[in-house]
């Protein structure tokens, strides 16, 4: 057992082994062996709202039980969520310029939609770039975490968390909150309308998400996956973009060397090979 002197709970070796074998089985998701303290604290609350004292105890349900609705609460526990409106605001001005040009109705898949602040910033962003034509645009919202995808679709945030946000764009796209709501805003339905919120496994053998696409956002989520997976991913991205397609990865991630399907085109922005 490790950190035993300040844990009400029993976590040892044998069990953080076992938790990364199985959230690595479920979502394909790799943990570091320096997860450890992160991995008790998300997983704690899981324990004591079960009354468990033993993690070897939650993971022996999990077994007993594998249809359970725990393994969602498990994977949702375990999965990270760090998003901001317009994070990697490049992106935003490169894909605007790419819609422009659009003769057919544009489809956008955020993979990693987390709590909606990227797929809301995708929606206000072809708003801007098509004007009318937004109205026909669809954007498929997809992610693991089914809680982060219950925040993303009531579209609730507070205004601390549209900093990159102009002010002419919070005017327009949002509804600002009063009384019990003040200091909160709320996106507007016609932008909501926009997006489908799925949840989506990327590890799964069946996606919900049917090209073709004119892009596929896809950014800081395949660190978290190993190179096997990664490459794996990336070939299926590439049969639902349309032939002018393009993938946005995050900042960290570089898949040049993974696959042939893709070569770069930007800063963190793939095309597809001809």
């Amino acid at each position: 057992m490790f950190g035993a002197a300040d844990r009400d709970l029993e976590f040892t070796e044998a069990d953080f082994d076992k938790i990364r074998t199985l959230i690595y089985q479920r979502a394909g998701l790799v943990l570091a062996s320096h997860k450890r303290e992160m991995v008790y604290s998300r997983l704690a609350k899981r324990l004591r709202l079960h009354g468990m004292r033993r993690f070897s105890d939650y993971l022996a349900r999990l077994d007993q039980h594998p249809e359970s609705p725990e393994w969602e609460a498990f994977t949702n526990a375990l999965t990270t969520n760090l998003t901001s409106f317009f994070r990697e605001a490049h992106h935003f001005s490169l894909l605007a310029e790419h819609v422009k040009q659009a003769t057919s109705p544009v489809r956008i898949w955020c993979a990693a939609a987390s709590t909606g602040e990227e797929p809301y910033s995708l929606a206000i962003t072809l708003s801007e770039a098509l004007g009318s034509r937004a109205s026909q645009a669809q954007i498929l919202a997809t992610d693991i975490d089914t809680d982060a995808l219950a925040k993303a679709r009531k579209g609730i945030y507070a205004l601390d968390q549209l900093e990159k946000v102009s002010e002419a764009c919070r005017r327009q796209f949002f509804l600002r909150g009063s009384g019990a709501r003040a200091g909160m805003a709320k996106i507007r339905p016609e932008l909501a309308s926009m997006i489908d919120f799925q949840s989506l496994n990327l590890t799964s053998g069946n996606w919900v998400a049917k090209g073709p696409f004119d892009a596929i956002f896809c950014r800081n989520v395949m660190i978290y996956f190993d190179k096997e997976t990664q490459a794996r991913i990336l070939e299926r991205f590439a049969p639902l973009l349309k032939s002018n397609g393009l993938l946005f990865t995050g900042h960290s991630e570089n898949f040049s060397y993974l696959t042939q399907r893709f070569k770069l085109r930007g800063q963190t922005v793939y095309e597809l090979s001809r």
